[in-house]
């Protein structure tokens, strides 16, 4: 598994499909919006200028939403991820 540094968390996208009222399946690529994605792993957070750390807001196992194009994709394995900064993360979905 990958280990993030700093503010920086690695996450999987979760694949949504969206149909129409007739049944057919949408495209995913089709629509410029936000993404879901599962948090898989947190770094230990940002030092300020003092050098305290401020660990991040966001735990392993939290959904979360972010912009459409962003972060860094990765491959780990047949896994892909993505590797982003906190402050792209735009919330966190509560169930």
């Amino acid at each position: 598994m990958l280990k993030p540094l700093g503010d920086r968390m690695v996450v999987q996208l979760i694949k949504e499909e969206e149909k129409t009222v007739g049944g057919f399946v949408l495209a995913g690529t089709s629509q410029d919006k936000t993404q879901k994605a599962r948090v898989a792993a947190v770094g230990e957070g940002i030092r300020t200028l003092s050098g305290d750390l401020v660990a991040p807001s966001i735990a392993q196992g939290d959904t979360v939403l972010l912009e459409s194009h962003a972060g860094t994709p990765v491959k780990d394995g047949d896994k892909d991820y993505l590797i982003v900064r906190e402050a792209d993360i735009l919330a966190v979905v509560q169930d």
